[in-house]
């Protein structure tokens, strides 16, 4: 089983961010600004409830590693620390979601 974590990719796109765009994925997407790295984001979450729609496992599971590493691109491109959105679903699950949905 692998310790692999959500912080552990926050700091390896934090690093990759800093290298040449063209070296880097990341630092191409950081490169080419939000706008670039959202649209990407929504592609893969498509392509993710596609995925899942189709009932195809691999492809599932693949396609939300990517929308992961997209989601947190964007976060880095907007300074949001992973811990900020750990913070939120701790707060958010310290009640039910119907609860949590009506206080919106």
């Amino acid at each position: 089983m692998s310790n692999f974590s959500l912080s552990d990719l926050e700091a390896i796109v934090a690093t990759r961010a800093k290298a040449s765009p063209d070296e880097s994925w990341t630092a191409k997407l950081v490169a080419h600004g939000q706008a670039k790295a959202a649209k990407k984001l929504g592609e893969e979450a498509v392509e993710t409830v596609i995925a899942a729609i189709s009932n195809d496992r691999t492809n599932l599971i693949a396609e939300s590693a990517d929308l992961v590493y997209h989601l947190m691109v964007v976060l880095k491109i907007a300074d949001i620390p992973l811990q900020d959105v750990m913070d939120e679903l701790d707060r958010r699950t310290s009640q039910s979601g119907l609860q949590e949905k009506a206080s919106r």
